[in-house]
């Protein structure tokens, strides 16, 4: 591997526990500027950081996969997660975070849950933080996956000694990064990281599809057309092939944002109110562009290996074959260290509300009530270890794949968080029965769905993505038990 590629990758990880460190000295010295930054991110930082810790592993590997696989039938995710976003800034964001101060000042998701439905707040945060812990599990191993796949597939041989893989390197490698800064720096660390790894992602998704399509052996646009039409020309159809359910399970992932912990938790963050639309123009504009330039790699990139004679065994490595063939080694280090920034900046914010709901929803709530913040901090950075080293046993498998991790987690989370969040901040009817029932039926369906294969194949048919049934299974369950169970006193005025 050449020196300019380990320059750039050496420099990019230093820069990351450099900031750790300045977030340390900065915000760590109580339990709410260690897991929300003093609610003080600026609407710049609260933007990227929300989109740098959403997209993950998944914009750089996975979406550009499945476009290369199939075509623009794929991109239909995209468009999904693009609206999703925007109703997620619009109508949870500034309710979240005028919400959780209001009640009672709540630092996690669980908490917030707990004060704002006080006659159900045991089981409510215990529920919440086992989902909340079970999923990221998952979840974060997808970011471990994707790193073991850059060091397999770019770094081939390299650490192949002592009974130790490429790809177990690669997992250990991105995890002990992330951990560093994690650890040290709390949520300040992880949303400062963010900013620069979403500015590093986006600047990638943009250098990398120009370079294929306009570079040495690309063609430009209608040479790249003519080679996918005489392949497949489904392959440039928005439509061919894809049936209703298809379709539906593509868009519906935008239901997903309503219930990511570690997407709303920004929301909570943020310094103020009037930020809010601010943080949400910057976080749009972001997410269109490096959308853009995910699906036309995937596409795009899928023509220039068929123009030059590339076989590509995994289509999710197609960004890293790229960028070690087109690039000097300067740059292929830059653009492996913006894969690793994707990566890394959804793995440290699962993390670390992972961390947060052990230690203020169990720890806290059931082992230390009287604990002191120095205690609780340290707790948290034990906490972060813990879930990580549980990661690292779901990623050992290097034939998972990234994609469908990320899936499972994201139906998981949108499931069980998605209504209750909408309607706990929406409806003021919402009370803590139905709420523990929403999360429940939500969490359960999709786990169900999964393990019946109904995501693969239902009835015969293409399979359903299980956070369609999931999330109208629990937006149901919560109308109607809220409907017919009366929580006194928690009919609370909900300010609009």
């Amino acid at each position: 591997m050449a020196t300019g590629v380990w320059i750039s990758l050496f420099a990019y990880f230093a820069l990351m526990i450099a900031i750790g460190f300045y977030a340390m000295r900065k915000s760590t010295s109580t339990s709410e500027d260690y897991m929300l930054g003093g609610r003080q991110l600026s609407p710049q930082v609260a933007a990227l950081s929300a989109g740098a810790s959403d997209m993950s592993g998944w914009l750089l590997l996975g979406l550009p996969g499945a476009m290369f696989v199939s075509g623009l039938g794929s991109a239909w995710i995209g468009i999904g997660l693009l609206v999703g976003a925007f109703f997620n800034w619009t109508l949870v964001a500034p309710r979240l975070r005028e919400q959780t101060l209001h009640y009672n000042d709540a630092i996690t998701i669980p908490e917030f849950l707990g004060n704002r439905f006080p006659t159900q707040a045991i089981p409510l945060r215990t529920v919440s933080a086992i989902v909340i812990v079970i999923f990221f599990a998952v979840y974060t191993a997808s970011g471990l996956v994707a790193g073991g796949k850059l060091f397999e597939s770019a770094f081939a041989g390299i650490f192949n000694f002592g009974g130790l893989s490429d790809y177990s390197a690669g997992v250990i490698i991105t995890l002990g990064v992330v951990l560093v800064y994690t650890v040290v720096g709390g949520f300040l660390a992880v949303s400062m990281t963010d900013f620069v790894q979403g500015c590093i992602m986006m600047l990638a998704l943009v250098i990398m599809p120009a370079v294929v399509l306009f570079g040495e052996g690309g063609g430009g646009f209608s040479q790249a057309s003519q080679t996918l039409n005489e392949v497949d020309p489904t392959l440039l159809s928005w439509t061919e092939g894809l049936t209703i359910v298809g379709w539906l399970s593509a868009v519906t992932w935008g239901l997903g944002y309503f219930g990511q912990p570690h997407i709303i938790v920004r929301f909570m963050a943020i310094r103020s109110q009037k930020d809010v639309p601010i943080a949400r123009n910057i976080g749009m504009s972001w997410m269109l562009i490096s959308l853009i330039g995910a699906v036309s790699l995937g596409i795009f990139g899928r023509a220039y290996a068929l123009r030059n004679g590339m076989s590509v065994e995994d289509p999710e490595t197609i960004f890293i074959i790229l960028a070690d063939l087109l690039f000097h080694p300067l740059v292929t280090g830059f653009l492996y260290a913006a894969l690793l920034a994707a990566i890394m900046s959804t793995i440290s914010s699962q993390l670390l509300v992972s961390s947060s709901s052990l230690t203020e929803d169990f720890y806290r709530l059931f082992l230390r009530k009287e604990a002191k913040e120095k205690e609780i901090v340290a707790v948290g950075r034990l906490c972060v270890v813990a879930v990580g080293l549980v990661a690292i046993i779901i990623a050992s498998d290097p034939t998972s794949k990234v994609l469908g991790l990320v899936s499972n987690a994201w139906a998981g989370f949108g499931a069980a968080f998605g209504p209750l969040i909408i309607l706990s901040l929406m409806w003021s009817r919402t009370n803590g029965a139905g709420a523990l029932a929403g999360m429940v039926v939500g969490a359960v369906t999709v786990m169900l769905w999964i393990s019946l294969g109904w995501n693969g194949s239902f009835m015969g048919g293409p399979g359903v993505y299980e956070i369609i049934p999931g999330f109208i299974a629990a937006f149901i369950a919560i109308v109607v038990v809220s409907s017919v169970t009366a929580d006194a006193g928690e009919y609370q005025h909900i300010t609009r």
